[in-house]
């Protein structure tokens, strides 16, 4: 007959616990905390694979934003020569160019400098306060 305290479960437990050798509660001990362990590392594995999308996503904003640097710098120089050569509307409109190829390549690297930033450190944080959490567990007596 269950018990109206809802604290059967817990003695039956218990009761179980104990007609059980050293030797069983060693072997599942070792079980569990092997259980415990290769779920820790699943979680670390996810939490920088994440992160590793982050910062691959910030690569290439930055990869992005040092090509249209360089269109910026090829716009720049045509319209040097151009200014140079006919003094002429058409230097204006190749400064014009540049400096909103310049601009965006600036949008561009910060945005990818702040994405990198975002990934780093590399270390898997929820992973980390998972272990401490189970140590402190480990540690507290039943």
């Amino acid at each position: 007959m269950p018990s109206p305290s809802g604290t059967e479960g817990r003695f039956g437990r218990d009761e179980e616990l104990r007609e059980q050798s050293i030797g069983e509660l060693v072997r599942q001990l070792s079980e569990d905390v092997r259980t415990l362990v290769a779920k820790e590392v699943d979680l670390a594995k996810v939490e920088l694979s994440a992160k590793a999308g982050r910062a691959g996503k910030g690569a290439g904003l930055l990869g992005g934003g040092a090509t249209l640097g360089l269109l910026a710098l090829g716009a720049l120089t045509a319209a040097l020569i151009a200014a140079l050569d006919l003094l002429m509307p058409l230097p204006l409109a190749a400064l014009i160019v540049a400096l909103v190829l310049g601009a965006a390549a600036g949008v561009l690297a910060m945005s990818g400098k702040n994405k990198v930033q975002e990934a780093t450190p590399p270390v898997p944080e929820e992973t980390v306060e998972s272990v401490k959490e189970d140590v402190k567990w480990l540690k507290t007596p039943s």
